[in-house]
């Protein structure tokens, strides 16, 4: 049975119940790898960003019993943005004080290129995000069609081949490729839609 987006709006709500591993594995599939591959874009090496996500990660469980709606206050998104940026302008921090002697000017470098550049790294971080959770939506949606529909989107929408090409491929006609994409873009733009409404405002 599908759930409802009202049920789907309560992920953060239900993450508060460190007992729900559902609601947990579910927060992680979408956030873990947004703060990762915003780290590593933001100059940091894998083992070093995979520390920070797992800090960041540490830090929402932490505060996850207060997170509550208030249309008056930002997105969890913007918060989530808000912790990693600043999680890794201290560790970038800490690598400058520790190398200070070592006569290396990277960290510094990268320290500087956080402060004069937020702007793009909060557009950064919202290409990263929605690369993600439309990665995860597709997942997500992807079971409930069948080879020759996802294919005829996926060629189509994500590949960008043209549609009559795909078509003749997978033995089908120019409306049902077009119906097909339709169909899986709108199924994927529920999904997105229904996380996005469970974090669009919070405490």
């Amino acid at each position: 049975m599908q759930e409802s987006p009202a049920t789907r709006a309560s992920l953060l709500v239900r993450i508060r119940d460190p007992h729900d591993q559902d609601a947990w594995r579910q927060f992680v599939d979408i956030y873990a790898s947004v703060v990762y591959g915003f780290a590593r874009k933001r100059g940091l090496q894998d083992a070093d960003a995979a520390d920070l996500m797992q800090e960041v990660l540490r830090a929402v469980a932490r505060t996850a019993d207060r997170l509550d709606y208030d249309p008056n206050r930002g997105s969890f998104r913007g918060w989530l943005y808000t912790v990693t940026r600043n999680k890794i302008f201290n560790f970038l921090n800490g690598r400058k004080n520790h190398e200070r002697g070592s006569g290396d000017t990277g960290a510094q470098e990268r320290l500087e290129e956080q402060a004069a550049h937020q702007d793009d790294a909060a557009s950064l971080w919202d290409q990263e995000y929605e690369r993600r959770l439309f990665d995860w939506a597709a997942e997500q949606a992807r079971p409930e069609f069948q080879g020759a529909t996802w294919q005829a989107f996926w060629q189509t929408a994500v590949e960008g081949q043209g549609a009559k090409e795909v078509g003749d491929r997978l033995g089908l006609s120019l409306g049902a490729v077009y119906v097909a994409k339709s169909r899986v873009l709108a199924r994927i733009r529920e999904q997105v839609q229904q996380v996005e409404n469970g974090t669009e405002k919070f405490d």
